[in-house]
This record gives C-alpha cells, sequence and structure tokens, in this order.
C-alpha cells in the first residue's frame, strides 16, 4: 500500500453540528492534521438543518445523511456498497451507540474510538426500557463485535472501563486530547468571585449542581458571578432553577460564543465548575487551565479525575452540590492556593499537544491499515475549532 491512507471516520455529529462537543473537536483535529499531511480523509456525520450534505473543510470531506439515529443505518448502507469508495481503514466513534461497522466492512480494518463509557448517562437521559437496550448494545453486543479491532480511549479511566467491558487489555491504547495554546487577550482575573461552567446545557453535565453551589456561596460572597457558557435543550430549565434558587440575578447564561469570548470569559475567571455525571477526559479543564485557572469536579466523574490533579491543579469531590460549593469557596476564600493550583494546571497542560495526539492516532491507523512506514502528520492548518450553530436550531436529548 501507499504511504497515503484512506480514511473514513464514523461519527454521529460534527463540530458545527448543535449538540457538537469536545469529541468532535478530538476527531477533526485528527482528521485535519492528516488531510493536511496529504492523507485522503472523510468524517461521515449526521445532517442537519442548515448544513452542507457534501463539503470539504480544511482538506476534510465532510459527508452529512441522516439524524441523530437514522445516520446509523445510513453508515451501514454506505459502508456496505462502498460509496467511500476503497478504503485503508475506518475509525468508528462510539458515543455510547457503535456505527456496527466491523458487520459490514469486509477486509478494511476498523479502529474504534471512544471517549467513556456510558453507563451513568443511559438512565438519566432515557426511559427505563430504552436506556437499558443502549447499555446492553454498549456493554454486550459492542465489545463482541468489535472483538479483533484496535481500540484509542482519551484517558486511563477510559481505558479501566473498556476492559471492564471485555476488551483486552492489549487492544486499548490511550491517546490523551490535545489542547491549543491559549491566546493573548490581556485579560486579567475579574476583581470579584468568577466561577465559568462551559459546556452542552443536557441532563447529564447537571448544571444545577453549580446554581445550587453558587446560592450557597452568595451567602459570603454577595458579589459572586456565575458565567455559564454553552447551550442546549436543558436551558429553559437551567434559567428556572436559577430563579427558583435566588441566583437569576447573578448568573449569566452567555450560550453558545465564539472562541475570542469563551477564552475571555476564562481569563476572568477565578475557578472552572465541571459538574459532570461522566467526561471522557475534560477538553474544558485544559483550556481553562491555558490561563491559569484551577477546576473543581466529582471524583467519580471518570476521565476528569485524570485531567485534573486533585490537590495540584485543581479539586476533586465526593458527594454532591454542598461538597462542590465547599471546594468552589476553598479556591475563592484562598487566593494563594487558587494561584499556585492554577500556575501548576497551566504548566501540566503546556504537555498536551494536538500535535502529539495526532502523531500517536496516525501511528495505531498506520498499523491497523498494515503500513509498513511511519505515516506523516503535519499541523492542522487553523487554530481552534469553533463551535457554530445555524440559526434557530436547538439540540435534542442525547446521551
Amino acid at each position: 500500500m501507499s504511504d497515503t491512507l484512506r480514511v473514513l471516520f464514523l461519527n454521529w455529529r460534527d463540530t458545527r453540528h448543535p449538540e457538537g462537543g469536545g469529541s468532535e473537536v478530538y476527531v477533526e483535529n485528527v482528521a485535519r492534521s492528516l488531510a493536511a499531511a496529504g492523507h485522503d480523509v472523510t468524517i461521515f456525520c449526521a445532517l442537519y438543518p442548515g448544513a452542507e450534505p457534501v463539503e470539504t473543510v480544511d482538506g476534510v470531506r465532510f459527508v452529512r445523511a441522516g439524524t441523530k439515529l437514522s445516520v446509523y443505518a445510513e453508515a451501514v448502507r454506505r459502508v456496505r456498497r462502498k460509496a467511500f469508495g476503497e478504503l485503508d481503514v475506518i475509525v468508528d466513534v462510539q458515543n455510547g451507540i457503535p456505527f456496527m461497522s466491523r458487520a459490514v466492512a469486509g477486509d478494511t480494518p476498523v479502529v474504534v474510538l471512544i471517549h467513556h463509557v456510558h453507563r451513568e448517562q443511559w438512565p438519566v437521559v432515557y426511559d427505563q426500557v430504552r436506556a437499558r437496550i443502549g447499555w446492553w448494545i454498549e456493554s454486550v453486543l459492542a465489545p463482541r463485535l468489535y472483538r479483533d479491532c484496535t481500540y484509542v480511549v482519551v484517558s486511563e479511566r477510559t481505558r479501566e472501563e473498556v476492559t471492564a467491558l471485555g476488551v483486552s487489555t492489549d487492544r486499548v491504547h490511550v491517546i490523551h486530547n490535545g489542547i491549543e495554546a491559549a491566546p493573548g487577550l490581556g485579560v486579567e482575573p475579574s476583581d470579584h468571585p468568577h466561577i465559568a461552567v462551559v459546556g452542552r446545557l443536557v441532563p447529564h453535565k447537571r448544571v444545577e449542581h453549580v446554581l445550587q453551589a453558587a446560592a450557597i456561596i452568595r451567602r459570603s460572597h454577595p458579589d459572586l458571578r456565575v458565567s455559564i457558557i454553552g447551550d442546549g435543550w436543558w436551558s429553559p430549565r437551567l434559567q428556572q432553577v436559577a430563579q427558583t434558587l435566588g441566583v437569576g440575578d447573578i448568573v449569566d447564561f452567555r450560550g453558545f460564543v465564539d472562541e475570542k469570548t469563551k477564552h475571555q470569559i476564562y481569563a476572568s475567571a477565578w475557578v472552572l465548575a465541571l459538574p459532570s455525571l461522566k467526561e471522557g477526559w475534560g477538553i474544558v479543564v485544559m483550556e481553562a487551565a491555558t490561563h491559569a485557572i484551577p477546576a473543581v469536579a466529582y471524583r467519580d466523574a471518570g476521565g476528569v479525575a485524570e485531567s485534573i490533579v486533585d490537590g495540584e491543579t485543581g479539586l476533586l469531590v465526593d458527594g454532591g452540590a454542598p461538597e462542590l460549593a465547599r471546594a468552589l469557596q476553598t479556591l475563592i476564600d484562598d487566593p494563594q492556593r487558587r494561584q499556585r493550583l492554577g500556575q501548576a494546571a497551566k504548566s501540566r497542560a503546556e504537555e498536551f499537544t494536538w500535535a502529539a495526539t495526532t502523531r500517536a492516532f496516525a501511528e495505531i491507523l498506520s498499523g491497523a491499515a498494515g503500513s509498513t512506514t511511519r505515516v506523516s502528520v503535519v499541523p492542522a492548518p487553523s487554530g481552534h475549532l469553533e463551535h457554530q450553530t445555524p440559526e434557530g436550531v436547538k439540540d435534542q436529548p442525547s446521551p
């Protein structure tokens, strides 16, 4: 085979999808770097209002069809009939549900990419019956179907979860998320306590916990402010909760913002709160860290217990909103500790680069495809990927 790979990524959404998030940033940074080096790269994902069915961005060909659920059947049909041409390797991105590509790929090798296992999220998002079906597909069917495939995960925590499902350890490779250097904005930390929250507004992100924590903290810090960056179908519920808790006047729901604005908010914050039920890694932790902002999250939330070094770059807590509030207030009340953790977080973030991520991923693809030469990658042709939601489009429930 030639040194040029023909790679197909199967992902249920892209970064411009209303539900696009960290998983999509990871996929597209790898894809863009491969394309910049001359490889033939396609991403197949769901179509959504305002999106082009076919377009090329930064050398990556995007093909969109189907909805959040029907995209899986569309992928199976197209892979079976070789609609993407001859391929050297397929990357099946499993966000809870696999694309079943192994069943129709023939001799084409498949690499499975998993950010985290969704055991805890299924019952939060879906009713009991659908949650059980989803978990059975993820935990029983998928490991059997992809039993001969190479896996890539983004944290050691996810590797532990995947091997617990029966995937042999030697087939699971950890490739962490990279992070872009913080843009130079000249923004100073706010002169009043400021908590930042960044992510999709969906139930399993548990932003309610931050609102509850804010109600506690404002008793001793009436000048507290909370900035919530992101949007989603759970936003109206969260705004209602903020009013009910009496914190509507100190919480700013910013919605989706451009990359510059996001980093301005990071730079002005004192601490990042990440109350998610589960994260594969926590890109927002590292984004905040580039501004020397420490993070507070839950110890049992998967990869965040790896992206945050407890007591060194941030704090991990057990329990719920009261414990979260205590940890946030600890850092608010102790500027020296907050700054010490923030500087350590910044130093650690410098260890994680997209260049390293894409090089490691390219080696996995090369090995899976049977290439005997090193597959080249170059830095992606543009910087930060921004979430751009078509006007009037809202996201929908998802695991």
